[in-house]
């Protein structure tokens, strides 16, 4: 039956694009929407007035009246749409006045008829499309229909194709869900036909990648069913440009070799300060790299003590990396003397390709490296850090704390403030790469290694676009289950591409599609510099949640408002605290502190108040993560704070009791100290802020959630 299907469509397809069309006539639609098993309403095509009133009398109530013609996209700007027509009279005089309306709209238009559609009940209007989008190919949307979609734009993506329970996570996705589950005594839409419509909708655009966007808008959502009032389908031009695709063996093959490399070759090596080649040299000998480095520079014969080469194919045995710190002018001849010498990863250093218009020189680097199996990371980038392995190929300034984070952008500048943060928290980095151009090596390339990289625990990307959207998505479905994905997605407010030819197209813009997919990927989106780089710290940090029942524990009853605003605003859930707990707790509080949650011990409290509360949040089991609130008082100094909250939580970790504990301290300044002190015992503090320490810990829930790991709260 599938392939009756597929045949059935491909002739029509196939028909419609040899007479040159983009856009099917809404009876072509049917045929797709039939095969496809897409409900819509009964409709014949009336070629003449009597036809209609013919066909108008079958269906024996109401009709909609259409205009059928190819060269006529939005038949109601062509008055060719008229609703609710009843009686041979109204039939005939309507089928006229669409026919009129279509021929002042554009006298030159085909017409081949007008189409009789059964009028719909009322129901809850809905809009399911699909469109072709140029970073994640097909996706498919959902949203509210009538005014509600163009006003509010409150739709959802998905890639295509998608199975049933995906297609029902799409109902619940938009901001008003719950119109579809009845509300103000109107009864629920049935949920089951409705995701069938968007479930079916993707297979058909997954099927016919020709197809560049379907649109179902109308559909009419009733507690008996889903039904498009009108199904519009539009072909692209010329079939997408395919991207060379690499195996994860292949992949992982020549990450390793650039990332854990023996030997490497600086063409451009230099012993003039200044030259970006004698930074990297520099960068390289200092930094206790242990494998080998060869300089190569046709006019010298020795560089910072080590023999330099004419040529990188005088360079003797294997060499893993060749980093360019040459004009780009001199590259294309240079990489052609590296795919000769067979060595698998070019990083190139020098600006002057893409970025500045030069594209051609651009393309002709990537066939090079293509036709010798080079892969590129850059060009125009700082270079990258490989700490585990003492590797400082860059020109910026060194880094070597060694740690489990790995952090990658496509920025130079960026890349520099990852560095000055790395430094200034003193976080411990596995690596930090810049991608720049993206000429080849991209973020699914870095994310297939990082994934199975030991010494990695955590991964954090800024970028501007991704080259495949769909190979990211792939790469972080691998990887989420095992570490966290936090990316930084930059040009949130810049305008979508827009797709003409429909309602969908226009929908979809970029972020709107990115949101949505990175989410479905299970990537956290982080929604600044910022916060991406204090994820990517707290994240390894933070033990995995059990469950979802957090408590407050807070010295500032302002500081636990605060902080009960930061819980509900990152998606977390405050614990309902059972009477025997709310009794616990309130042992070791002031009678006008208050139980509750947030328990609120009070300022003037002694550090023996918040070590007990604190004692008890760790023990009961019934509770899976605590904010403190700290507040600066003499009575309880904040490394006095510090100290108790570290040696607690440690006590606790030691009889196998882990929990996030994540605090906020105000006060004096002393609390950056203290902060510092428990942030490197495990527990991720700020100084002056409620919002922070809560949205760490949300990012820690949300990568919980999406690997799989969170367990059911008691």
């Amino acid at each position: 039956m599938a392939e009756d299907r597929h045949l059935r469509v491909r002739a029509l397809l196939d028909s419609v694009r040899a007479e040159g069309r983009a856009a099917l006539t809404a009876p072509e639609g049917k045929v797709i929407a039939d095969a496809y098993g897409i409900a819509v309403p009964g409709e014949e095509l009336a070629k003449d007035v009597d036809e209609a009133v013919a066909y108008a009398a079958r269906f024996g109530g109401p009709v909609v009246m259409k205009i059928v013609s190819p060269d006529i996209l939005h038949k109601t700007d062509a008055g060719g749409v008229i609703v609710g027509v009843e009686g041979s009279a109204d039939v005939r005089a309507a089928f006229h006045e669409i026919v009129d309306n279509a021929r002042s709209y554009d006298a030159r238009a085909r017409i081949e008829g007008v189409q009789i559609q059964e009028l719909l009940p009322k129901g809850q209007e809905v809009i399911v499309g699909a469109v072709t989008d140029p970073t994640f190919g097909k996706v498919v949307a959902f949203g509210l229909g009538g005014v509600l979609v163009e006003v509010l734009k409150d739709v959802t993506f998905r890639l295509a194709p998608l199975d049933a329970d995906e297609a029902l996570s799409m109902l619940d996705s938009i901001r008003s869900a719950e119109i579809l589950r009845g509300v103000r005594g109107a009864p629920a839409v049935d949920r089951w036909a409705l995701a069938e419509q968007i479930r079916r909708v993707s297979q058909l655009v997954a099927d016919f990648p020709e197809i560049a966007e379907v649109d179902l808008n109308p559909v009419i959502a009733t507690p008996e069913g889903a039904v498009a009032a009108d199904i519009r389908v539009i072909l692209s031009d010329a079939p997408p440009k395919e991207r060379r695709r690499y195996t994860r063996e292949e992949i992982l093959t020549s990450m390793r070799r650039l990332m854990q490399p023996a030997s490497v070759a600086v063409i451009g090596a230099s012993n003039e300060q200044g030259k970006i080649g004698n930074s990297v040299m520099r960068n390289l000998v200092d930094g206790g790299f242990t494998g080998e480095i060869h300089p190569v520079n046709p006019k010298a014969d020795d560089i910072l003590g080590r023999k330099a080469y004419k040529s990188v194919t005088d360079v003797p045995g294997e060499v893993d990396v060749a980093v360019f710190a040459i004009p780009a002018k001199f590259v294309a001849s240079a990489l052609e003397e590296v795919g000769r010498k067979k060595i698998p990863n070019a990083v190139l250093i020098p600006s002057g390709f893409a970025e500045t218009g030069e594209h051609e020189l651009q393309d002709e680097i990537v066939a090079i490296a293509e036709r010798h199996g080079v892969r590129l990371l850059g060009p125009n980038i700082y270079g990258y850090y490989s700490t585990w392995h003492d590797l400082c190929a860059t020109f910026c300034t060194p880094y070597d704390v060694k740690g489990g984070v790995a952090l990658t952008s496509q920025s130079g500048g960026i890349g520099m403030a990852i560095l000055g943060f790395a430094r200034t928290t003193k976080t411990g980095v596995s690596a930090i790469v810049g991608l720049g151009n993206k000429s080849d090596l991209d973020e699914d390339d870095l994310l297939t290694w990082f994934g199975e990289d030991p010494h990695t625990e955590c991964i954090a990307m800024h970028l501007e676009d991704l080259k495949d959207g769909r190979a990211f998505v792939e790469a972080a479905r691998a990887t989420v289950p095992k570490k966290p994905v936090v990316v930084l997605k930059a040009g949130r407010t810049a305008a979508g591409a827009k797709a003409a030819g429909s309602h969908t197209g226009a929908l979809a813009g970029d972020d709107a599609v990115y949101e949505d997919i990175l989410r479905q990927a299970g990537v956290i989106r982080a929604p600044g510099l910022n916060e991406m780089l204090e994820y990517a710290r707290a994240l390894p940090v933070l033990p995995t949640p059990q469950g979802d029942n957090i408590v407050i524990i807070t010295g500032a009853g302002g500081s636990g408002v605060l902080l009960s605003d930061a819980v509900t605003d990152n998606g977390l859930s405050l614990m309902e605290i059972p009477p025997d707990l709310d009794e616990a707790f309130r042992k070791f509080i002031p009678p006008f502190g208050a139980a509750g949650n947030p328990v609120d011990i009070t300022g003037g409290e002694p550090p023996s108040t918040y070590e007990a509360t604190i004692r008890l949040g760790l023990e009961d089991p019934r509770i899976h993560a605590l904010v403190l609130g700290y507040w600066h008082t003499i009575v309880t100094p904040p490394m006095l704070f510090a100290e108790l909250t570290a040696r607690v939580v440690a006590e606790f970790r030691e009889r196998g009791i882990e929990k996030p504990v994540v605090a906020s301290l105000a006060g004096d300044v002393e609390v950056e100290e203290a902060c510092q002190y428990l942030y490197e015992r495990g527990v991720v503090a700020y100084p002056y802020t409620t919002e922070k320490p809560v949205a760490v810990l949300g990012a820690k829930y949300r990568w919980a959630r999406a690997a799989g790991v969170l367990g059911g709260a008691s």
